[in-house]
Formats: structure tokens, C-alpha cells, sequence
């Protein structure tokens, strides 16, 4: 089932104006997903090489794309190129059952290990799930 792109806004969080950074781009990602995010937020999503500040980020992950420290490493860096360190960061991954399917507990890892963590999960097309990655709180 595919998500419209009212459905792919509000799944996902993005909004109009924003720019989203995609890492992981390969042949088998959904393009439905990619149009549906360009289409809510106005703008074509940018590459890993985006050298300015974003405001959110796509990951597509594989198990056989690294390490989980990989992803945890990659975690790290997407968030430093979020505008003030804040922003949606998504990492999305083969639904079980599906080659390259990631357990969610090991993404959930990674990113606690990022100091970030997971807040919320969501079935984005028919191959592939996504996990919603945010900054841990601060206290000042």
C-alpha cells in the first residue's frame, strides 16, 4: 500500500519548504517514498555530499549496508547536519521478512548509543518501515 503524500507529510513530519537529506540511495529504494517527501516539502531531497545545514534527514538502511556502529556513526553525522542539532531524522529498512530487513532493537541501539533515541515506528510502502530517530532532551 502505498502512502499518498498527504499521508507521506504527515507520516513522516516534513513540511513545506524544508530540506531533507537522503543517505543510502540505492536501486531498491521506493521512489514513491522519495516523490511523495519531495512533493509534500517543495524541494528535492539532497545528496550525502549536501555540504549546508538541513532540516531533516531519510535514512535507508540494509543489514548488509555496515556495522551497526556504522549506523550508529551515520546517526551522528546526520544530526550534526541538522539545522541547531534538532530536526526528523527517519531510518527506514527492508519490513521483516524482506532481504536486508534491520531488527528494529538494533537501530533502537545504535541510536542510544548516538545519545539519540527512538520515538516512534511506521510502515512508509510495501517494502519498507521506518523508525523516527530524535536528540535526547537536554536538561539547562
Amino acid at each position: 500500500m502505498a502512502v499518498s503524500a498527504a499521508g507521506a507529510g504527515s507520516k513522516f513530519g516534513f513540511a513545506t519548504g524544508q530540506v531533507i537529506q537522503e543517505f543510502g540511495y540505492d536501486d531498491d529504494v521506493d521512489p514513491r517514498v522519495r516523490e511523495e517527501i519531495e512533493e509534500v516539502t517543495g524541494n528535492e531531497l539532497v545528496d550525502e555530499e549536501y555540504g549546508d545545514v538541513c532540516d531533516g534527514t531519510l535514512i535507508w538502511w540494509r543489514e548488509d549496508d555496515a556495522e551497526q556502529e556504522d549506523l550508529t556513526d551515520l546517526l551522528v553525522d546526520a544530526q550534526a547536519n541538522l539545522e541547531d542539532g534538532g530536526g526528523l531524522i527517519w531510518v527506514l529498512t527492508p519490513k521483516p521478512g524482506r532481504p536486508g530487513h534491520v531488527r528494529p532493537s538494533d537501530i533502537e541501539e545504535a541510536a542510544r548509543t548516538a545519545g539519540m533515541h527512538a520515538t516512534s515506528a511506521a510502515a512508509v510502502a510495501d517494502a519498507w518501515s521506518g523508525i523516527r530517530i530524535a536528540s535526547r532532551s537536554r536538561v539547562r
